[in-house]
């Protein structure tokens, strides 16, 4: 049989098939290293994601503990702090300064102390170049006082935002609240307490000198790079936001607290951007925790863990014996998420926080009380709005922030229910601003003791729904809003917040100021 002649430039179907099996083969040597890649990249990240530091840290510096923020009594009785930010540097156990922002210092700021019903006036100037706010995390007070994203100070100007303290004893704390920006501004840090004091947590038998055996923890997570400054982004394809590997507590790494006595009451709050704590002892002793967001439980819940996301605070009082150490360490965490994802966001990792030393003799401490005080229960039949909201991605029911949006309106006087699901693939912790909640049900159960008393953030894993219930009093103004947000920071500064204003009856919500900055004095 004869072929026909192959003419120049044409190609014969064999040819044809040779050649694009040659292509196939080839595009497929790629794809095939491409995955090879792609797994080798992804276990990497998986496995340098965990950090384990369990009896691995040094505790060679004695813990800082915050001061008492100075004040004074004006002439309208208000008591009065002044709080400086500034631009600062700082000894975070790198061999040489890292540059921070701190309040009347370097790094982190004092601790305010106030009574319940007492007027009180903060003056805060901004010196660190940057806009910037103040925001009274877990505070019952005026939106326009609340220190969020439209309370803006400029720098070398200051805000003076004055209320009256109306609420009971309460470990609570301040931070920057700017929108987009107030994970760069707490890490780098902004941050402090804010102890409220009333006349029935005074009456009680519990650990109360400050510093001594009633002692603040700001518990953070810091990376550094090889210069000794902090870093700060996440990891790869973390999308929780920044954890860090190294724990700073009061700004001290490696801290160990001496003990005097036989009890020791530890205020602790999560100040981390994204990190979830599972707190326990080293021994696994058990300790008594006694108060959560919004002041003291009605009994001591006695347990060996306690959880704690991202501005969640809690008290408890641990027991000592003359001469033995204990560390405060975090345990791995069930974040509900995926392998992948709880590794990235440090659900596998174990760090020790600090190390308590009992002093061979101990001064006595009086026995816990078994009760502290009557928590009022909020009833939810009397709920005048029932809302639900749904987190997912960076968005509050399907809509990012926006400064000019009120989400919601709430008539003054009510009490209302909100119903908050995680439609996530990943954790979120869920802030309300001015009020304090009671936990109805969380994943159709009851609320563990940890989580039965006044509460303003709440942990919510893949799925899990949380009935909130709570009761707005005493301010509105239609034109200032309040948030409700992820306190994940990268989250909130994503755009998972929302707005809403307390109006009375029979009004409606206005609008925000176009310009999000209020009167500076």
């Amino acid at each position: 049989m004869t072929r026909a002649p192959v003419l120049d430039g044409q190609e014969t179907p064999r040819r044809r098939r040779s050649r694009l099996r040659r292509l196939v083969v080839r595009s497929a040597r790629v794809v095939v290293l491409l995955v090879a890649l792609l797994a080798a990249l992804l276990g990497w990240t998986y496995v340098s994601a965990e950090t384990d530091t369990a009896g691995k840290v040094a505790f060679e510096r004695p813990l800082a503990i915050p001061p008492l923020a100075p004040s004074r009594v004006d002439d309208q009785g208000r008591r009065v702090f002044d709080l400086g930010l500034q631009q600062g540097s700082a000894d975070l156990g790198q061999g040489q300064p890292t540059p921070t922002w701190g309040i009347n210092g370097d790094y982190l700021g004092p601790t305010l102390r106030a009574r319940r019903g007492e007027e009180v006036l903060v003056n805060v100037t901004n010196h660190v170049g940057e806009e910037t706010t103040l925001h009274w995390h877990g505070m019952h007070l005026p939106a326009r006082m609340d220190g969020g994203p439209h309370q803006m100070i400029a720098p070398g100007e200051t805000w003076s935002p004055t209320w009256q303290v109306d609420q009971p004893a309460a470990t609570l704390w301040y931070h920057p609240h700017l929108h987009g920006a107030t994970a760069d501004h707490v890490l780098r840090g902004l941050a402090g307490m804010f102890l409220l004091d009333d006349a029935q947590s005074r009456r009680l038998d519990l650990p109360h000198e400050y510093g001594v055996d009633d002692v603040p923890l700001v518990v953070q997570d810091r990376s550094f790079d090889d210069d000794g400054e902090m870093e700060e982004g996440a990891r790869f394809l973390n999308t929780t936001g920044f954890v860090g590997d190294t724990v700073v507590v009061n700004g001290t790494v490696g801290p160990y607290l001496d003990v005097q006595t036989e009890l020791v009451r530890l205020r602790v709050l999560n100040a981390s951007n994204a990190r979830i704590y599972n707190f326990g002892f080293d021994d696994d002793r058990t300790f008594a925790m006694v108060a959560s967001d919004g002041g003291l439980l009605e009994a001591p819940h006695q347990t060996d863990r306690l959880l704690l996301s991202p501005g969640e605070r809690a008290e408890i009082v641990v027991q000592m014996a003359p001469g033995e150490q204990t560390v405060l360490r975090s345990y791995p965490a069930d974040l509900g998420s995926n392998f992948l994802t709880t590794r990235l966001a440090g659900g596998d990792d174990t760090l020790d926080i600090v190390q308590l030393r009992a002093a061979e003799r101990l001064r006595q401490s009086p026995p816990l009380p078994g009760q502290l005080v009557d928590v009022p229960e909020l009833d939810p039949a009397a709920a005048a709005a029932t809302r639900e909201f749904s987190l997912s991605g960076t968005q509050i029911n399907g809509a990012n922030m926006d400064m000019e949006r009120i989400g919601e309106t709430v008539a003054l006087g009510t009490t209302e229910e909100w119903r908050v699901t995680n439609d996530d693939g990943q954790p979120h912790s869920f802030h309300v601003h001015d009020v304090q909640f009671q936990i109805l049900d969380i994943a159709g159960a009851e609320p563990s003791p940890s989580l039965a008393g006044w509460k303003d953030t709440v942990l919510l894993r893949p799925g899990e729904t949380a009935r909130l219930v709570m009761a707005f009093s005493d301010y509105a103004d239609p034109d200032r809003p309040y948030m409700f947000h992820c306190h994940l920071l990268a989250n909130e500064d994503s755009g998972m917040m929302g707005q809403f204003v307390v109006v009375s009856p029979g009004d409606e919500a206005g609008s925000p100021p176009s310009a999000p900055h209020e009167h500076h004095g």
